[in-house]
């Protein structure tokens, strides 16, 4: 079974739904949960222009919060499960967020990755991207990609 899971969320449906999975495997085998959000650069068109810069400023301390909030309220709903968990927020980088989550997965030994995924397909993943897809292809470990109906 499954001892370090870690889990990467956001503030989507899809999210919450592989958090309870990854609760229900962490009790199930005994295990703890490795809670990871990944922040994102603001968008290159804001940050280049001289005139945004207070802005994006703002807008960072705005989304770190949020992010550390949702981490938060994660961690308190593995706990009110009895399992025990970590959070981790991924600051932005310049690798994608797919690679940034593994490259966590790694650094923590975790033995299972576990994601929400909206099943987007054809044109509108190709537009929109994917980064449960971008984890699917380069994790070492096991992933388990938790559908939105």
């Amino acid at each position: 079974m499954y001892q370090r899971i870690l889990v990467a969320i956001d503030s989507s449906h899809a999210a919450e739904r592989a958090l309870a999975e990854a609760i229900g495997n962490a009790r199930a085998s005994g295990g703890r949960l490795i809670l990871v959000h990944a922040l994102e650069e603001p968008a290159d068109a804001i940050g280049a222009n001289p005139y945004a810069a207070e802005y994006v400023r703002g807008l960072n301390e705005v989304t770190k919060q949020a992010a550390a909030d949702l981490l938060d309220r994660a961690r308190d709903r593995a706990a009110a499960a009895g399992v025990q968990a970590e959070a981790v927020l991924l600051e932005p980088g310049a690798a994608p967020v797919a690679e940034r989550i593994v490259q966590s997965a790694r650094d923590r030994k975790a033995d299972l990755i576990v994601m929400g995924t909206h099943g987007r397909h054809g044109v509108k993943r190709v537009m929109l991207g994917s980064n449960a897809h971008g984890v699917l292809r380069v994790a070492d470990v096991p992933v388990l990609l938790v559908r939105t109906p």
